[in-house]
């Protein structure tokens, strides 16, 4: 199954109407790596492959999201927290990105 978003495109002229207009696909994996990602799409990207993962089966997955100040673990983790298949999510341990990434569990 193939994940898709839109490349970033520098604003000009000529793709001031679309912003996005080449899609780029990802492959579905147990670990989501945030930084790829701008900080505005980070809640969409999160409910897409949160929903993209459940149906290729995994029962837990990764998202890496950076520790920085904490903005984008905590959209991540809204998102998780009003998710309804998730049972569960907690900061990585030392070798899975620590308080980088956010381990998420999801019901059966």
């Amino acid at each position: 199954m193939i994940f898709r978003f839109f490349k970033f495109k520098t604003m000009n002229e000529e793709n001031l109407e679309n912003p996005f207009p080449e899609p780029v696909e990802l492959e579905i994996t147990d670990s989501l790596d945030l930084h790829a990602f701008s900080p505005k799409d980070v809640k969409a990207v999160t409910v897409a492959y949160l929903a993209e993962a459940r149906k290729k089966g995994f029962r837990l997955v990764r998202i890496i999201h950076g520790k920085g100040i904490g903005v984008q673990r905590e959209i991540v983790r809204k998102v998780l927290s009003e998710t309804d298949f998730v049972r569960s999510f907690k900061s990585g341990d030392e070798f899975s990105g620590g308080w980088g990434a956010t381990i998420v569990y999801f019901h059966e």
